[in-house]
């Protein structure tokens, strides 16, 4: 299998050849979009009113939108806002956030976060049916700005209002008014439709989050599992989530409490104080999700009620994954990060939300997260250890069975059910429960798997450096390989070949060692031949996972190594004792 992948892996002219082919496809198709959004002369009436040219191609045609499209102004305009948690460009395109970029997160290339992708308009619409039988989109209009500054920069503790307009009349316009708080990730805007209540049809509209969610990881096939779009309605969170080449829309009625999309560590979330009738979340992917050219691109819309006073307000936050802020939203936004199992978040949502997480924001200020990821591993093996210690004492027990357990296999050897009541006689006299060594270790198991998922998916370990390790979040690779090993890949973490040396040498140390010194592992030579192959496998399972959860995984082995060292001489001397 080595071979194989090392003779059919592409050459470095294959892949630059693949590369150049890729870069034709994007700026032919980049040359084809500029054509159609060529802008129409200003000298002719019926273009301006937003009808197509003469003898123009459907896709060429600007989408129709009657006197909505007459109420656009001519010159375009941006204002710069910032704050002490991003800085935000508003145009009035669309009356709306074109870019949106985080102050306190950057890229793995140390970029600063940019969570919408290049775009002249804003990133939310507004889309509803008028009386004239148009389908009106508000991002491609261009409304009136209300403020003359073009830079507004907000301290701590401050709040602004931005308003646009889009004049339909003396007595019908579209007004949109948005409140920035420089403390939270959270827009707020107010709209208002005055005097076009016989204008939009059904009294409901749509609002939504149009453009792409831009990566910002390293490795992009891995971030491609955690893009999609997510609503949460009726107590439940759905999740809209693309494995192949394509396109899914998925329509919720009733009542919705927000909608969402999302890439690994960021997301942009949309609620509304107005009655709902529903929702829509739409899907897009041009490969499969393995192939790092892939696009993913994912929209979220609600369907809102106008209110009797013709308004609607939605609340948008647009930042990170981070459970705090995420918390001061919405009460159940977390939910979006994965910490467990479905049938475990039970169990782990209040272990991550009401321990690990106030764990790390206590030591946060006066410790490296590496070194409270090593502290956290010791405090969980010592809450641990008294399951730990009746797990081992119960191994040691029954080994020490082995030669009468194998006497009574021997003498019914042709008679299963006489072995079975001899054994379970000898367990009731020795006082031994062979579920003992096994049961303590499946009690840690909802532990381990939490923490397991946890470490993959947090923010709290993003771009954090620990010896070796630039971010924890990611692979800590040391060592690059000339070919490609299926499953491992062409590098090997750090962490990961510690993490397999302490578990080989734990593997030793539990088959064979114990009161009585020496012997095999309970379950014969198979048995202990798994031990020693299961370590070996979970250096192929854990070299792609994030560094944190190897370092954590280490130091819990190291720990139990020591417990287990401990344990054992104690029972020696008890035995000792007992003798003496």
């Amino acid at each position: 299998m080595v071979a194989w992948a090392y003779f059919t892996m592409p050459t470095e002219q294959e892949l630059r050849e693949r590369q150049a082919e890729q870069a034709r496809q994007d700026s032919i198709a980049a040359v084809q979009a500029d054509t159609q959004q060529v802008e129409q002369p200003a000298d002719e009436p019926e273009q301006q009113a937003g009808m197509p040219s003469v003898g123009a191609e459907e896709e060429d045609k600007p989408q129709e939108m009657g006197s909505f499209s007459a109420a656009s102004i001519r010159d375009t305009s941006e204002i710069q806002v910032e704050t002490p948690l991003f800085k935000a460009t508003f145009t009035n395109v669309g009356a709306g956030p074109a870019q949106i970029t985080l102050k306190e997160y950057e890229t793995w290339n140390h970029q600063p976060v940019r969570m919408i992708e290049d775009t002249s308009q804003s990133a939310y619409s507004l889309g509803f049916l008028t009386n004239e039988n148009y389908n009106v989109e508000t991002d491609e209009l261009v409304f009136e700005p209300l403020s003359d500054s073009r830079s507004i920069v907000l301290g701590e503790g401050e709040t602004r209002e931005l308003k646009y307009a889009l004049n339909l009349s003396d007595n019908q316009r579209l007004l949109y008014t948005y409140t920035i708080n420089a403390d939270s990730y959270e827009i707020d805007l107010d709209i208002q439709f005055e005097g076009l209540e016989q204008v939009v049809i059904g009294g409901t509209v749509d609002f939504g989050w149009k453009p792409q969610l831009r990566f910002t990881e390293k490795d992009a096939s891995t971030e491609a599992t955690y893009a999609s779009a997510y609503v949460y309605t009726g107590g439940e969170l759905e999740q809209l989530k693309l494995s192949e080449a394509g396109q899914k829309e998925n329509n919720y009625n009733g009542a919705i409490d927000w909608v969402a999309t999302r890439t690994k560590f960021f997301s942009q979330i949309i609620k509304t104080d107005n009655s709902t009738q529903g929702a829509l979340l739409i899907g897009e992917q041009t490969g499969s999700s393995e192939q790092s050219t892939t696009d993913h691109h994912y929209r979220s819309y609600l369907t809102t009620d106008i209110s009797p006073q013709n308004t609607v307000s939605y609340q948008m936050y647009v930042g990170p994954l981070a459970y705090r802020s995420l918390k001061d939203y919405h009460e159940v936004a977390y939910n979006m990060v994965d910490v467990g199992y479905s049938w475990l978040r039970w169990f782990s949502d209040p272990l991550v939300k009401y321990i690990i997480i106030p764990y790390f924001g206590f030591v946060d200020d006066f410790m490296n997260i590496g070194l409270a990821i090593i502290l956290f591993a010791v405090l969980i093996k010592l809450i641990l250890y008294p399951l730990t210690k009746k797990s081992y004492r119960s191994m040691a027990a029954m080994k020490e069975l082995q030669p009468e357990m194998q006497e009574i296999k021997e003498k019914y050897a042709d008679d299963p059910e006489k072995q079975q009541k001899a054994t379970m006689k000898l367990y009731k006299e020795s006082g031994v429960n062979p579920l003992g060594g096994c049961l303590p270790n499946l009690l840690q198991l909802p532990i381990l798997i939490t923490l397991w998922r946890f470490f993959q998916n947090s923010i709290l370990i993003r771009q954090q450096e620990f010896l070796w390790a630039s971010d924890l979040s990611a692979p800590d690779y040391i060592l690059s390989l000339p070919f490609s090993i299926p499953f491992l890949g062409d590098q090997v973490a750090g962490f990961v070949l510690l993490m397999t040396g302490a578990m080989f040498l734990q593997s030793k140390l539990t088959g064979g060692m114990g009161p009585s010194g020496g012997g095999g592992a309970a379950g014969g030579p198979n048995m202990k031949a798994l031990q020693y192959v299961f370590p070996f496998m979970l250096l192929f399972i854990f070299n792609n996972f994030a560094a944190g959860l190897s370092l954590y995984y280490l130091i819990y082995n190291l720990v139990s190594i020591a417990q287990q060292l401990l344990i054992y001489r104690q029972m020696d001397k008890e035995k000792e004792a007992a003798a003496a």
